[in-house]
């Protein structure tokens, strides 16, 4: 599946609304069986990987890119996006 979004906002609106956010947390808690993984590229720079119960984590942009672990609410996506902004300059 591939989607687009407008901007970050809309995505981020939409991941913390119902039924996305109550079937995110009730799939965290039990995958039963199912992987997940996606990528986003950001279009002024930027790209990220989140995976969930991947078997072989040298897929995607895991093949060459350093892996940083996923934390806080939500797994903090506006958060690492902001970190690599500064990072950026």
């Amino acid at each position: 599946m591939r989607q687009y979004w407008r901007d970050f906002d809309s995505l981020e609106a939409w991941a913390r609304s119902l039924p996305h956010k109550e079937w995110w947390t009730d799939y965290l808690r039990d995958r039963g069986g199912t992987s997940f993984w996606h990528e986003t590229y950001f279009r002024r720079g930027g790209i990220e990987s989140a995976f969930v119960d991947v078997p072989d984590r040298t897929v995607g942009l895991n093949r060459f890119a350093a892996m940083v672990r996923s934390e806080g609410p939500m797994l903090s996506a506006r958060l690492r996006l902001e970190k690599d902004r500064e990072a950026a300059g």
